[in-house]
């Protein structure tokens, strides 16, 4: 049902113009003029000393997170690119994914991104609402948002964009309208992501004073069932929780994720998972972006963490991700992480409260009704 075998490089480029107050990503701003040449030199050796680390790779998708990577020079992205070229193979159906935001935007960098090899872009929109933007802390208008999904709707065969719902005071009446025009202008992908309180965060300090109210759990529940009675109705299902797509236009680099596959992690605050000498390895690098370039020129490299995990840690990550998406899992699969099988009992018990179902091909899916429970669903399979 999923291919066996996938491997994805994850490129972190962490600056930003603002910080926005619900976002918790490692993410900086700086009012000085990025080095980028010596910031590619950096990714340049991290890349080399990862492949070093687990050579002989087919990458199968790239994907520029951040942070803001459209601020890069497409010249900056095209580095990168070939040094990952010149140290692993290069699928060559690759899918290479670059964020950006609408206040990067322009024509001849999108030009220039699409000829340094990226195919595939993904806006922060965020909404489509003046009035909302600003209160997220945006930087943008709608109207520019839209002229930003213009420009990237005629450089790039794919695109995507995120929508953040769930906000204060929002109704169900206003969010369908709002969707369905995201909708109207998204070809084949969306992002749709409640808005969260995340600790650390402006939004995080006004909801603990009361300045902030979003949602109840209720009220958000019927914003999360208008979401995907709207989203299927119009071709675009839930492939994962959050996440919207025409069959076959999913995005591939976080299938990467979902489906337990190996993946590289560049950059400052860059997270992997690898597979080296038949252990599973868990890699992060240094989060802060001037001492990761500082550790990088004097190391190779900026990892502070190279954990292998334990069956148990594997099995469980498997449950967590997998079970995101709508096709669900094999059980066989977890089977053969974690050295026992699911325990039959459970399945049934949820079974028979409607959280999950079995597929005629033995797939274990959550069923619509399970998603907005399914950290209780992965806690109780996983105990």
């Amino acid at each position: 049902m999923t291919p066996e075998s996938a491997f994805g490089v994850y490129i972190h480029w962490p600056f930003c113009l603002s910080k926005c107050p619900y976002c918790d990503f490692n993410s900086h701003v700086r009012h000085a003029a990025i080095d980028e040449e010596r910031y590619v030199r950096a990714f340049e050796a991290e890349i080399a000393a990862t492949a070093a680390r687990a050579p002989n790779r087919e990458v199968s998708t790239i994907f520029f997170g951040g942070g803001t990577p459209s601020l890069m020079q497409p010249k900056t992205v095209g580095a990168i690119l070939d040094s990952i070229g010149r140290h692993w193979t290069i699928a060559p159906d690759v899918e290479v994914t670059l964020e950006a935001n609408p206040t990067s935007v322009e024509a001849t960098r999108f030009k220039g991104f699409r000829a340094a090899g990226v195919n595939r872009v993904s806006l922060g929109v965020q909404s489509l609402d003046d009035a909302e933007l600003k209160k997220l802390g945006r930087l943008h208008t709608a109207q520019e948002a839209l002229d930003a999904v213009a420009i990237a709707r005629a450089n790039f065969e794919r695109y995507s964009f995120d929508i953040i719902y769930a906000r204060p005071d929002q109704t169900p009446e206003a969010w369908a309208t709002e969707l369905r025009r995201a909708i109207a202008e998204a070809a084949e992908h969306l992002s749709l992501y409640q808005l969260t309180i995340e600790q650390e965060t402006p939004f995080f300090a006004l909801h603990e004073a009361g300045k902030l109210v979003i949602p109840n759990d209720d009220n958000a529940r019927i914003l999360y069932d208008l979401t995907q009675e709207i989203c299927a109705a119009n071709g675009l299902p839930a492939y994962e929780v959050s996440n919207h797509a025409r069959p076959g236009a999913e995005c591939r680099h976080n299938l990467v994720y979902w489906r337990m596959h190996e993946y590289a992690g560049i950059g400052p605050g860059a997270h992997g998972r690898l597979d080296i000498d038949g252990r599973r390895h868990a890699t992060a690098t240094e989060k802060r972006p001037e001492t990761w370039l500082m550790r990088v020129e004097s190391a190779g490299h900026g990892l502070i963490t190279d954990d292998p995990l334990l069956r148990d840690e594997i099995a469980d990550e498997f449950l967590l991700m997998g079970l995101r998406l709508a096709e669900g899992i094999d059980p066989a699969r977890y089977e053969r992480l974690a050295g026992r099988p699911l325990d039959p009992k459970r399945i049934e018990i949820l079974r028979s409260e409607g959280a999950v179902i079995t597929t005629a091909d033995g797939y274990l899916r959550v069923t619509p009704a399970g998603f907005p429970v399914l950290d209780a669903v992965v806690a109780d399979l996983a105990a």
